[in-house]
């Protein structure tokens, strides 16, 4: 009975992923169920023999001719039994839920990793860390009450096993109210669910809310846009209040009246068990036995509207897991990945025809915007810079992120050395293309930890020669605690130009043959972006390295400029070719880093 009505039926679990990915997590956790079965049947057995114990210790120790405390000591240790079950049943219920949560984290964790980056474009962070969380408990919830709810109905199995037997007729009137109490747990079941759900996904705009003004804090402060992100937060508060207040109406009507049938049994027990015992037909030892085994029934029965809330919360927030879980990465490494060639001569890069447009929409409103890159030919000897230059949004960035394989092109080829990367492994090729992004993030932890970030196990020596090359070594030993120094949250207690140079310091730390350097001085104080320059000219230097960027300085810096505009390349050469020659070299120029800079670059 309250399997099925947790559960809707039997279909409603076939359909419902949110129950079918439960019922998984129940499958991978057999072992300590079935301990917590065990558990549960013995204290089942403890609990319906205390009620027969005292019937036996009114009958013959209290009218009989039994001493009295030897029936009270015997309730006592039985008692006692009872509680140690209990404070176990309940332990091995929370061990099994901790488990599962952790096993499920893990594996949320893990996916949300392997998913493309497409879809991390087009899912708030809120929205992810909700499923992670939030979700997530009240999915392991569930797993608690497995236990708990399995010594609940063994309990009401063996009560009415018992009363049958004591007796059938006062055990039926005391039953009398069972029937109406599945009818209003399923019905109890199927109008909670939806409501749940609602709950779940406004909690998950909410938190995406919170998400957005944390990590933008400094950006609401500055335009004192306060107001703005506490209005939109009431508007998803208020979303969340009335989902609730929507569920909290669906628990007022039903749960009442699941309560309060197990009770009308207790009167119909002691209305007719006492006219039995005036009668002669039944001892007191047996009513009052008889009532203890109806008291048993109705905390579990009073336990059945809430074993059926946490179902559906579980079934709901294991739906949305579910739609992660199931999301498959559209990035994959092949069957059969082949290896880089040897490193010596190594780092060509060759775009052949790539066509290429991003994602705006995922399902059914998929739409397909115009291509970013349009047939798309640039060939980057080993050992050559390349500057990539062009007005915004006309695919520069682009071509940096299609070389590690952050997306995959529409048509033609990506190829490293020879090898189109589709056809590497995503570890072998991201080690090879080291990528220093134009917005620089840090990770709380030491300097070295950040340097050292994508190989933890790299020496000193190591952390050291690539904080060298990229110029921040003298800044870190300013500091009292060296390269172990604490950095605060993204690192905001350094300046950009600091933050900067740990960001090219820790895509040298792999050695990589390409290095892409997106943008790396747009966030730089011009005034200081020679130090930046300097530290990128020795990175540089005998490295095949495509830099993207809009300052004239810096694309100084490559052996060659490539011009694009709207996804092809119009033009290439020497940066003071092009200057002397191209009218739309210095147009973009112009724009991006100002007629000063343009002037002085000529100069």
């Amino acid at each position: 009975m309250a399997a099925g009505t947790v559960s809707g039926g039997k279909s409603d679990a076939a359909r419902s992923p949110g129950w079918r990915l439960l019922i998984e997590a129940l499958r991978g956790q057999r072992k300590g169920l079935f301990i917590g079965m065990l558990v549960a049947l013995g204290w089942t057995a403890v609990r319906v023999a205390i009620p027969t114990l005292i019937r036996l210790g009114i009958d013959n120790g209290v009218q009989g001719t039994d001493p009295l405390w030897k029936w009270s000591a015997i309730i006592v240790a039985v008692g006692s039994l009872s509680g140690l079950f209990m404070g176990l049943r309940r332990f091995v219920a929370f061990r099994n839920a901790r488990m599962v949560e952790a096993r499920y984290r893990d594996r949320i964790f893990a996916h949300i990793q392997r998913l493309h980056f497409s879809y991390h474009d087009t899912t708030a962070t809120g929205e992810l860390m909700s499923r992670a969380n939030t979700d997530l408990q009240q999915f392991q919830n569930v797993v608690t009450m497995v236990p708990i709810t399995t010594g609940n109905a063994l309990i009401v199995v063996a009560v009415v096993t018992v009363m049958m037997i004591v007796n059938p007729i006062l055990a039926l009137l005391a039953l009398i109210g069972l029937p109406f109490v599945n009818v209003l747990g399923r019905r109890f079941s199927q109008k909670l669910h939806p409501a749940v759900l609602g709950v779940q996904r406004e909690s998950a705009e909410l938190a995406g809310v919170v998400e957005e003004t944390v990590s933008g804090i400094r950006v609401v402060k500055g335009f004192g846009a306060e107001p703005v992100q506490s209005a939109k937060l009431d508007v998803e508060a208020d979303d969340i209040f009335n989902q609730a207040t929507d569920v909290a109406r669906i628990r007022s009507r039903y749960l009442p009246a699941i309560e309060l049938m197990p009770n009308l049994g207790l009167v119909v027990v002691l209305a007719y068990g006492g006219h039995l015992v005036i009668e002669g037909d039944l001892t007191v030892g047996e009513l009052v036995g008889f009532n203890l085994y109806v008291f048993m029934l109705i905390q579990p029965l009073r336990m059945l509207g809430m074993v059926v809330a946490q179902g559906q919360r579980a079934a709901a927030a294991g739906e949305r897991i579910a739609e992660v879980l199931s999301t498959a990465p559209s990035i994959v490494d092949p069957a059969r990945p082949r290896e880089l060639p040897t490193r010596a001569g190594a780092g060509t890069v060759e775009f052949r025809g790539v066509t290429f447009g991003y994602e705006t929409l995922a399902g059914p409103d998929r739409t397909d915007p115009p291509p970013v890159l349009r047939g798309l030919d640039l060939t980057i000897a080993a050992g050559e810079s390349v500057a990539i230059v062009g007005s915004t949004g006309c695919g520069k960035s682009t071509v940096a992120r299609l070389l590690p394989r952050f997306y995959d092109v529409d048509s033609g080829q990506v190829l490293l050395d020879g090898i189109d990367v589709r056809e590497l492994s995503r570890h072998d090729l991201r080690r090879a293309v080291s990528i220093v992004f134009e917005e620089t993030f840090l990770f709380s932890g030491t300097i070295r930890d950040n340097i050292a970030f994508a190989d933890p196990d790299a020496s000193d020596e190591d952390v050291r020669r690539a904080a060298e090359l990229a110029g921040a070594a003298e800044f870190i030993d300013e500091f009292a605690h060296g390269y172990d120094t604490e950095l605060g949250e993204r690192g905001l207690s350094l300046s950009g130009g600091q933050r900067q140079r740990l960001a090219i310091a820790r895509s040298l730390v792999a050695d990589p043959r390409v290095l892409v350097l997106d943008d790396a001085t747009s966030a730089v104080d011009p005034t200081k972006e020679h130090e930046i320059r300097d530290a990128m000219a020795e990175v540089m230097d005998g490295r095949t390295t495509i830099v993207i960027a809009h300052r004239p300085a810096t694309i100084a810096l490559a052996d060659r400029v490539v011009l694009m505009d709207e996804g092809v390349i119009v033009a290439e050469g020497l940066h003071s070719e092009l200057l002397a020659t191209n009218a739309r070299y210095r147009e973009v120029l112009a724009a991006d880093g100002g007629d000063a800079d343009l002037e002085k670059a000529s100069a």
